[in-house]
């Protein structure tokens, strides 16, 4: 299996996971966004809560360059680490939500 396959592969395990044991009630939905085409993979709360509309990421990864790039992490987990436990070299994960002139103080990839 090639890299960015299998960079897919532990992106989907990851928001399946996060998805397990999400909350959902009956009018709110946790939902995986999954496009292979693009590389953009999201988990969200999708839905209704009275007469608000919701939508809220909860975990956003993109695959650029061969790179995972961390857009958004509302977890208390650090993906980063949870990424590198699986595998993944630090100089193929950027931080995504972090300016680059912070991403060179991590021990992960600023691009």
């Amino acid at each position: 299996m090639d890299k960015i396959e299998r960079y897919r592969q532990l992106i989907k395990q990851i928001l399946s996971e996060h998805q397990q044991i999400a909350s959902n009630s009956d009018t709110v939905k946790s939902q995986l966004i999954l496009d292979n085409e693009n590389d953009h993979y999201q988990l969200a709360y999708v839905g209704c809560q009275g007469e608000k509309r919701v939508f809220w990421p909860v975990i956003h990864f993109d695959i650029q360059n061969g790179k995972i790039r961390i857009q958004y992490n509302g977890t208390e987990e650090s993906i980063a680490e949870r990424l590198v436990e699986l595998g993944v070299p630090p100089s193929d994960i950027v931080i995504g939500f972090h300016s680059p002139f912070k991403r060179q103080f991590t021990s992960y990839a600023v691009e």
